[in-house]
């Protein structure tokens, strides 16, 4: 439970503003789960939270949510709050990257696999029963034994599978598979029927789309696509896998992630097409959802579904990588398809606070609530640190490095000074796994914290608290709205408990206001496309003052759909590497600081 301490006079004066906002409620990535402890590496003592490969499915009044490695479900009545259901039945090995499809009457889910296995579904998934809707699916057509799709067969030959599920049922009612994990294989898609046994195969697979990272720069492997090598020094290539299928406008949008989890470069492609099973045509405003930068990196494989009110929505998988390098987490952001089909995912400021809207919203980027990040390399201090995990590192915005404090016991602190006054919205308190120990859950595994803050240093008022009511739950990144603005200077973080073995915090992050005008527009902006098509650089003028700077690009001036977040510390010069070689672009710069964000700089086109 979350408890938000404020007076009555800043609640009415929230009332108001809220009323104006197109929600009353709002969220930051990650999304604020209780993600579980993974054990693929139990026997290696290397412990951490995840979550990765999200299916989002809207099912009667309420939403359900289904993703690798969690041994159940999520379930939501507004995208918000989720509750996790335990499963009446479950693989022992769990489930990667499932497919789950509401057919009106029941959720249908299907796990990854290499060989034939149960299709599980239920009518009421709100109470985890789940029962077979057959025991054991069909060998796919044409697909080759587990261990021998490397071993030099052809490429015209079907790997193990279906890997990376994805089910869709048409208008019509007609089913589909949709599937692919690999930096060989293309993705496949297949027709299915229903039968007396339960599902059967029509035909044989249909290869479907193939990577051409020599065309789209976003498709090449490595962090910011620079590419990366196994330990034996032969390259890494590049990942396709997250087959998504959505329909709208009489079009059908294959969409697929791209290049691989690892990094910060993990994004989701889409070829169009006008049937189930293609043709398809590469999109040239891919990739649709890109996040290279920021405090949650990436964006790829996830899914595409409508909310209540018929907005769009696109989830997918940011990297933390500090653990292991699937050590990841589950993003969401709001989408758009425009009149001609375009389709738009919004990860600008995707890490800040975006309205949970109440009604339709035309534009994605009205759901960005204006609050700032207040808390970048703001000086910090705790009550104890271990070793050199020392309390800076909870500002740097960087979840792979950390604040340890010397003990996991209650009362310890962590205290951000903002520097000055400031006007408090809303607080993300982002726990780390040092050495945590947990490698599945557990009734002792929850979140418990209190939340301060001071105007002067010294005279400390509550602010919030979280754990202290019989819904208590583990929450890795409890993202905490205050009811009412709050204007002070100093927030704490005052420990209660945490499951693992160590107090850990990756940053703690502070949203809201500083008086004044936003800053002005970047001038001196200079985009030129470099010998490899590919690759563009961006360079801008220092804004003074500026905390951090939004590279936008996109096909025409007024569709500026893709971002790049740059830090103000890490200088004013960034070079693209995600563009598609036959298309030409539009850049512009706009420069953010704690009181708000400038105006876009002038639109350059670069051919």
């Amino acid at each position: 439970m979350f408890k938000a301490l404020a007076t009555l006079a800043l609640l009415a004066s929230a009332g108001l503003a809220a009323a104006q906002a197109p929600g009353t409620r709002s969220y930051a990535n990650p999304i604020d789960l209780d993600y579980r402890y993974n054990f693929e590496q139990l026997n290696e003592g290397i412990s951490y939270r995840t979550g990765a490969d999200p299916v989002f499915v809207r099912f009667g009044d309420a939403y359900y949510l289904f993703q690798t490695l969690a041994d159940g479900y999520w379930r939501s009545p507004n995208l918000l709050d989720w509750q996790f259901v335990t499963p009446s039945r479950w693989p022992f090995e769990s489930i990667v990257a499932p497919a789950v499809v509401a057919d009106g009457d029941r959720l249908v889910i299907m796990q990854s696999a290499f060989e034939p296995r149960p299709l599980l579904q239920t009518r009421d998934p709100a109470s985890g029963q789940l029962d077979f809707l057959t025991r054991l699916l069909p060998k796919l057509p044409r697909a080759q034994p587990i261990g021998t799709e490397m071993k030099g067969r052809p490429l015209s030959d079907v790997p193990p599978g279906p890997w990376d599920p994805d089910l869709f049922i048409d208008d019509d009612g007609q089913w589909y598979l949709y599937w692919g994990s690999s930096d060989r294989y293309p993705l496949y898609g297949i027709a299915m029927d229903r039968s007396a046994q339960g599902v059967a195969f029509r035909g044989v697979p249909t290869p479907l789309l193939a990577l051409e990272p020599a065309q789209h720069g976003w498709e090449r492997f490595g962090p910011d696509h620079r590419g990366a090598r196994f330990p034996d020094g032969s390259p890494i290539g590049s990942f396709l896998e997250g087959a998504w299928m959505t329909k709208t406008g009489g079009r059908y949008y294959l969409q697929y992630g791209a290049p691989g989890s690892e990094y910060n470069a993990y994004a989701n492609g889409v070829y169009v097409g006008e049937h189930p099973l293609g043709p398809f045509v590469y999109a040239p405003y891919n990739p649709v959802a890109y996040k290279p930068g920021g405090f949650m990196q990436g964006a790829g494989h996830g899914s595409t579904f409508q909310d209540a009110h018929g907005n769009w929505w696109n989830s997918g998988t940011a990297w933390i990588g500090a653990n292991w390098t699937f050590e990841r987490r589950i993003v969401l952001f709001p989408a758009a398809f425009a009149a001609d089909g375009q389709m738009r995912v919004s990860t600008r400021f995707g890490d800040f606070p975006h309205w949970m809207p109440d009604g339709p919203v035309a534009d994605p980027e009205a759901l960005f609530t204006g609050w700032m990040l207040l808390s970048y390399r703001k000086p910090a201090t705790a009550s104890s640190t271990l070793d050199g995990f020392a309390a800076d590192r909870a500002t740097d915005e960087d979840p792979r490095s950390y604040w340890v404090a010397a003990r996991n016991a209650p009362g310890e602190t962590l205290t951000v000074d903002l520097g000055g006054e400031r006007n408090v919205r809303a607080v993300q308190v982002n726990f780390a796994d040092y050495r945590a120990g947990r490698y599945g859950d557990a009734p002792d595994i929850y979140t418990a914290f209190r939340l301060q803050h001071s105007r002067d240093g010294r005279h400390w008022l509550p602010l919030a608290e979280v754990g202290d009511g019989a819904d208590r739950r583990d929450r890795p990144n409890a993202y905490l709205q205050l009811p009412a603005s709050v204007r002070t200077r100093y927030i704490r973080y005052v420990h209660g408990h945490v499951g693992a073995a160590h107090l850990a915090i990756s940053d703690l992050r502070v949203f809201g206001n500083a008086d004044g005008a936003p800053p002005p527009a970047p001038t001196g902006v200079v985009a030129r496309r470099e010998a490899d098509r590919r690759n563009a650089r961006v360079h801008w003028q220092a804004v003074p003052g500026a905390v951090g700077y939004n590279v936008r690009w996109g096909l025409r001036a007024d569709r500026l759909t893709l971002t790049y977040q740059v830090f103000a510390d890490r200088g004013t010069d960034l070079e693209l590497r995600a563009l598609n070689v036959d298309q030409d672009y539009v850049f512009a710069v706009e420069a953010f600081d704690e009181r708000g964000v400038s105006p876009l700089s002038a639109p350059i086109a670069v051919p």
